[in-house]
């Protein structure tokens, strides 16, 4: 990791397709409201790795990482507290949220969907510019511009720091479940897909009070983490086929279904397929869709109107479910689900492409990168 008083910083730079190059850059001179943060670590999240593989967001040349955090190395002068009013000081750990322009109409509009917003950012996503190369967490030092959502976290560990934004994944999920009323801690619920989202899905289900889940995947080692995160019972769709695995969540619900789902994949066979887990005046919350994966097609009559079901999708989260996905992570640690364990791989800033072709052939299941 650099020095905090080194004058260049480096920063993994997607180039083309499966390409990226580690450059240095100089750190610049801090403007007014700026933080300078020594990263520390970034996991890989799914959304980079398909702007890794075919750049469908039309960033190049970027720097990805928005699963990050590090420690404040400098301050520009007149640094606003952190989001919650906590003063900000050298030294302190921190992670960052999103960024929503005070100018947007959609949030003005609509103040508590500022996530559905088009002018909605994040760290890790912004394009390389003259003016700021350090924007993502894949590198050894990033610029917080003035105006940002920036959440001291100090006291918590790297790998802790690491899950706090796919937790404010799962943490939206779980609030927009709720809007449908159907999630109780009666509930059995099934949450299909056991990668990172589903996994944490698990443990903020398990947290709220929610004992009878069942996590569907088609990968063993997987399923063994679902169980650690909260599962009851785990299914192995490759084993069990779509027939089997319906066989097996209607004989534990008296020939139902489950009362809620979670759709976790970015798979559109699996999207199609929840619907049938699901019973008659039951819900289900699309999570896994972070990317347009294709389409998938479903039968109206038998999935939708002749079950009633109630469908909300869940589109990332706001800067204001942060404190929430914090308060979890530390709730998680303390009632003893070993949530830092979902971190399985960790690189050095030089072993990017490596890290990332780690994550494409789904070995593990957090991978990170520690500069």
């Amino acid at each position: 990791m650099s020095s905090p008083n080194s004058q260049t910083a480096r920063a993994a730079v997607l180039l083309g397709p499966q390409s990226i190059e580690v450059r240095e850059f100089p750190i610049p001179t801090l403007r007014e409201g700026e933080i300078l943060v020594e990263v520390e670590g970034c996991g890989i999240c799914g959304t980079d790795v398909h702007e890794y593989k075919r750049d469908p967001f039309g960033l190049i040349p970027v720097v990805l990482g928005h699963e990050g955090t590090g420690k404040i190395v400098a301050l520009g002068e007149n640094v606003a507290p952190d989001t919650t009013g906590k003063t900000l000081s050298v030294g302190d750990s921190i992670v960052t949220s999103v960024l929503v322009p005070e100018d947007c109409p959609f949030t003005k509009d609509f103040p508590h969907r500022s996530n559905l917003s088009d002018s909605l950012g994040v760290y890790g996503l912004f394009p390389d510019s003259p003016d700021y190369h350090l924007n993502g967490f894949f590198a050894s030092h990033l610029v917080v511009r003035a105006g940002s959502t920036v959440f001291q976290v100090n006291g918590m560990s790297l790998k802790q720091r690491i899950l706090i934004e796919p937790m404010a994944v799962t943490v939206h999920a779980l609030e927009r479940a709720k809007t449908t009323g159907l999630l109780n801690f009666a509930s059995n619920v099934v949450v299909q897909g056991c990668g990172p989202i589903g996994l944490m899905m698990i443990a903020t289900l398990y947290a709220y009070g929610i004992s009878d889940i069942t996590a569907v995947d088609a990968v063993p080692q997987r399923l063994e983490f679902a169980k650690k995160m909260g599962a009851a019972t785990t299914l192995n769709v490759k084993e069990l086929g779509t027939e089997g695995t319906l066989a097996a969540i209607r004989g534990a619900t008296k020939g139902r279904g489950a009362d809620f789902a979670f759709q976790c994949t970015g798979v559109p066979a699996a999207a199609a397929q929840i619907w049938k887990f699901v019973r008659r005046g039951g819900g289900l919350c699309e999570v896994g869709f972070f990317m347009d994966n294709g389409e998938c097609s479903i039968n109206p009559h038998e999935d939708l109107c002749k079950k009633e079901i109630t469908a909300v999708g869940s589109w990332v989260y706001t800067a204001q479910e942060y404190p929430i996905a914090i308060a979890m992570i530390r709730h998680l640690v303390t009632i003893g689900i070993p949530i830092e364990d979902l971190v399985t791989h960790t690189f050095p800033l030089a072993e990017i492409n490596q890290a990332m072709q780690t994550n494409i052939a789904l070995e593990g299941i957090k991978i990170a990168v520690v500069p």
